[in-house]
């Protein structure tokens, strides 16, 4: 029992950073329908970032909250960046255009920060902070500062974005946006900006996850965010893509099955099964378990 236990903790761990990577993905496609494979690319930019801020500064408390302030507002404008320069151009073109794009701006972003002379193909050390294991029961159970800190941070991150989506002036414009964007703009509300904001936001959660992820794995690479990123994904389709809560719940589940089969069957089929959860998922229910079936008329 304790060991189920001890890995539901490590689950719901793994699975609030998958859940806020995955908002980054829902919230563009509930706006503009689109997926953006270059949102696990900016979780790597992000853990860069904080990887020079705490070589400056270093992995205390005060650190860690200027790697947290300084990867957020730099991710922020990556993303409104990669917005302007790629995705807005091609927003009345076919879809698979789109795609195709997000595919490229990936790459751009791997292979940019490979050639990068700070930065390199090798994998460096994550400065993160003294880890301490916390044990309960007996010994029976642990939990470690680091696993406290990811859950709790990413709790408040996303009641914090719950807030904003449904509680204040932009989020409602977001909404509008999402459900007709013609409509939106007939009605005064600045499609572009509130489009542009959502890619910031997303990207601000994106850098969260990128220094927890780093905090938890401590190794950064310029190809860390291709798996967390594809798993997100997973996450956001298993929830229901477009869905805020979807999302949530796509990346707890995820992060849980990932880390029993990790401790009941093999580490080496955990990325196997995290990805026969999104075949299973497209083949029974597509739109999700949290996801709504849209009825287009002709």
């Amino acid at each position: 029992m304790m060991n189920v236990l001890q890995q539901l903790i490590n689950g719901v761990s793994l699975g609030s950073i998958y859940a806020l990577i995955a908002l980054g993905y829902t919230m563009v496609y509930g706006i503009v329908l689109l997926i953006n494979f270059a949102h696990g690319d900016i979780l790597m930019a992000g853990a860069y970032v904080a990887f020079f801020t705490l070589g400056a500064i270093g992995s205390g408390l005060p650190g860690m909250l200027a790697a947290f302030v300084a990867s957020m507002i730099i991710c922020a404008a990556l993303g409104i960046t990669i917005e302007r320069l790629a995705y807005r151009p091609l927003r009345s073109a076919p879809r698979l255009n789109s795609l195709i794009t997000a595919i490229a701006v990936s790459l751009i972003l791997e292979n940019g920060a490979r050639v990068l002379p700070f930065i390199g193909p090798n994998p460096r050390q994550f400065p993160r902070p003294a880890v301490i294991i916390v044990e309960l029961y007996g010994r029976d159970l642990s939990i470690s500062n680091i696993q406290i800190i990811v859950i709790l941070l990413s709790a408040f991150l996303m009641v914090a974005l719950n807030y904003i989506i449904n509680s204040t002036k932009r989020g409602k414009a977001m909404q509008a946006v999402s459900f007709d964007m013609t409509a939106a703009s007939l009605m005064g509300i600045p499609v572009n900006g509130i489009i542009a904001f959502t890619f910031a936001l997303g990207s601000v959660l994106a850098a969260a996850g990128g220094v927890l992820y780093a905090s938890a794995y401590p190794q950064v690479n310029p190809l860390m965010g291709m798996m967390p990123g594809l798993k997100a994904f997973v996450a956001a389709v298993l929830g229901g893509i477009g869905s805020v809560p979807g999302a949530m719940l796509g990346g707890f589940i995820l992060g849980v099955a990932e880390t029993l089969a990790k401790g009941y069957l093999s580490s080496q089929y955990s990325d196997a099964i995290s990805f026969s959860i999104l075949i299973v998922v497209l083949l029974i229910k597509p739109t999700g378990i949290l996801g709504k079936k849209l009825r287009v008329k002709v």
